[in-house]
């Protein structure tokens, strides 16, 4: 995809509804999410010429929302977040029950586990991609890919629903 390298407001206008999806998966609650993409927005703003210039200003946002989310900040050490609303952005294939047990399940995974299931399989970006997002090493990736797909598997199983693919 081509990105404005001069009009940040036209890349947010075509984009941000994927963008806010992204920070709702990570964060498990609408409100938390549009304060965690504002934070970065307003961190990558200053920088959005030269980011675009290089090719993909993508890649830092989704770097700058793991960072972002992986601070004391924005961390809840909660077992289970209440998810009180289904996002608007998430795709409608899935009845909204499912859809509210697979989020229930990915809230209760350890953020960096949550971060690598989002980025792996919901943004379908490669191993080595997440690991350079995630500032990790693919091994890593692997790792807590892994550990939370396993999660996911008894978690779902557990709630009766089947769940597809593999790790």
């Amino acid at each position: 995809m081509e990105f404005p390298a001069d009009n940040f407001e036209e890349y947010l206008r075509a984009r941000s509804g994927r963008l806010v999806r992204i920070a709702y998966l990570l964060t498990g609650d609408r409100a938390r999410a549009e304060d965690l993409l504002q934070t970065v927005l307003l961190k990558v703003w200053p920088r959005w010429t030269r980011l675009a210039e290089r090719g993909d200003p993508e890649a830092y946002l989704h770097r700058c929302l793991v960072n972002t989310m992986l601070t004391a900040r924005w961390r809840r050490r909660v077992g289970e977040v209440a998810l009180s609303d289904v996002d608007p952005a998430a795709p409608a294939d899935a009845d909204v029950e499912t859809r509210l047990v697979v989020l229930r399940a990915l809230a209760r995974l350890p953020v960096r586990q949550r971060l690598t299931v989002v980025l792996r399989h919901l943004e379908d970006l490669s191993e080595p991609e997440v690991a350079e997002r995630m500032g990790c090493t693919v091994g890593t990736v692997k790792s807590q890919n892994a550990k939370a797909m396993a999660a996911l598997r008894r978690d779902l199983s557990l709630l009766g629903l089947k769940s597809g693919g593999s790790s």
